[in-house]
């Protein structure tokens, strides 16, 4: 059968007033909250998030690799902040219900720039955000050599995107 009518079980958020009353991360932890695993197609424009979401699927996630590649270019860090946050405005901009993650890369640089991105993608209407963990300039995650920054770079960039996201949320349920 075709994807959503029978041929696997996919779980359907709301659309219509109700869905425009909760934030997009409050829709992310609702869906999370339900049992299961719940299939995350990736986008890379307002169009293909839309696809994803007329398709039924819950969730969708904004892609650096598909974002890139839609730019020609490949995931090496070559989109700056500025890019990214732009791409991920527009793509949530064009999703009625449908909570979408965003790729955060690096966080664009040291903790600052983590928590500036951090701020950004929320202010963009994502629902949440990964972050890596990669040494700058970063591979693909889909690569072989790639290296990690030490552990307190890791945790520094963990507190900051922590901090940004409270600062940014209108509650704990705004909270990317």
């Amino acid at each position: 059968g075709r994807l959503g009518q029978g041929s696997l079980p996919l779980l359907r958020i709301a659309v219509g007033p109700h869905a425009a009353m909760s934030s997009a991360p409050a829709r992310l932890r609702s869906l999370l909250a339900r049992p299961g695993c719940h299939l995350m197609p990736c986008c890379f424009d307002p169009l293909s998030a839309r696809l994803v979401e007329a398709s039924g699927f819950p969730v969708t996630f904004a892609s650096g690799f598909s974002v890139a590649a839609a730019h020609g270019l490949p995931d090496t860090g070559l989109l700056s902040y500025g890019e990214m946050e732009h791409a991920m405005r527009r793509i949530t901009g064009s999703l009625k219900a449908v909570p979408c993650i965003g790729d955060g890369d690096t966080g664009y640089g040291n903790a600052v720039n983590a928590k500036r991105t951090v701020a950004g993608y929320a202010r963009a209407g994502l629902a949440g955000i990964m972050i890596e963990d990669q040494v700058s300039p970063k591979r693909c995650g889909h690569t072989q050599g790639k290296a990690v920054v030490d552990r307190a770079a890791a945790t520094a960039r963990v507190r900051a995107a922590v901090d940004a996201a409270r600062e940014t949320a209108g509650s704990a349920d705004d909270a990317i």
